[in-house]
């Protein structure tokens, strides 16, 4: 009987210690499980930030177009486009207009008053008669724009850059010049000098007016780069023939000194030696303006409207 007692006792004592085991493994076993999920799940939401921290430095910069505004490429100036042939002779202020014809790029620039102050090309490209539509004049454009001040008799529709170096025919281009400067005086020499060496490079005027009321001008600075050499013409809006007057320059005592000057030799009148007679050199050698077309300097001289006289 003691020994089915003391069996019964093993037996019971030996199914609580198993059942306590299976207790706690499953609860190890759990705790595991638990424990690996947590694991799991931190490491997806570690995962998680990665990819997103990732993606937020991957992530491509947006693409910066690169592009020239007006305001970059002409400080202070609104760029606009006038046709060539625009008569009205009206300006706007603080303004940019391409004076070019064709594809040439002549920058001409207003102030606030509506002046035209400045013109600028990096190249001057000659007139292209034979594949140009050229008139029979030699002008792009039959008349030119009436800028205020044009309508008086003593002034011309002076070009800053003629139609024979390239340029258009409206207000951008246009200054009321006088007369004679613009047809037989320095503005047309200025032009001929460009015309002979067939082109020019760093081409600046600079034009500067009495005061902001007028459209007037009363001076013009011109620099240019022709054969390697800059060149710099600068000189007031007037009458040079005037000038000269006032200077003493064709008095009856300076013109008599032309008798002795043989015909056909002007070695002693062309002081830069091209070939070609100025107004200037022939008034500097005493002789009397206009040049008629039978006088024998003539055919030395430019001629511009071939209307028989020089220098009128």
């Amino acid at each position: 009987m003691k020994k089915i007692l003391n069996y019964l006792i093993l037996l019971l004592t030996i199914m609580f210690v198993v059942g306590c085991t299976s207790i706690e493994d499953v609860s190890n076993n759990n705790d595991v499980e638990i424990s690996q999920q947590e694991l799991t799940t931190e490491q997806t939401n570690q995962s998680n930030e990665n990819e997103t921290t990732t993606t937020e430095l991957e992530e491509p910069e947006a693409e910066v177009l690169e592009t020239t505004s007006n305001n970059e490429q002409f400080p202070g100036y609104k760029l606009i486009e006038v046709d060539g042939g625009d008569l009205s002779g009206h300006r706007e202020a603080n303004v940019v207009v391409n004076i070019g014809f064709g594809d040439r790029e002549y920058w001409a620039f207003t102030n606030e008053y509506g002046q035209l102050v400045r013109v600028v090309a990096d190249e001057i490209i000659l007139q292209d008669d034979k594949n140009e539509p050229v008139l029979s004049n030699g002008r792009y454009y039959s008349d030119e724009a009436k800028v205020p001040g044009v309508e008086r008799p003593d002034l011309d529709e002076g070009h800053i850059i003629a139609d024979s170096l390239g340029g258009v025919s409206n207000a951008y281009n246009i200054t009321p010049q006088n007369r004679t400067l613009n047809r037989h005086g320095d503005q047309a020499y200025m032009e001929d000098v460009i015309r002979k060496a067939g082109g020019a490079t760093n081409f600046e005027a600079i034009i500067t007016y009495p005061n902001s009321e007028t459209q007037i001008p009363s001076h013009y600075k011109y620099s240019y780069t022709v054969n390697g050499q800059k060149v710099v013409d600068e000189f007031d809006n007037v009458d040079p023939d005037k000038v000269n007057e006032s200077l003493g320059l064709t008095d009856r005592k300076t013109a008599n000194s032309t008798s002795t000057i043989k015909k056909g030799d002007i070695s002693s009148i062309d002081t830069n030696g091209d070939g070609q007679i100025t107004i200037k050199e022939a008034k500097a050698a005493g002789f009397k303006m206009p040049i008629t077309r039978d006088h024998w300097l003539y055919p030395y001289m430019d001629d511009r409207d071939n209307d028989g006289m020089v220098g009128e």
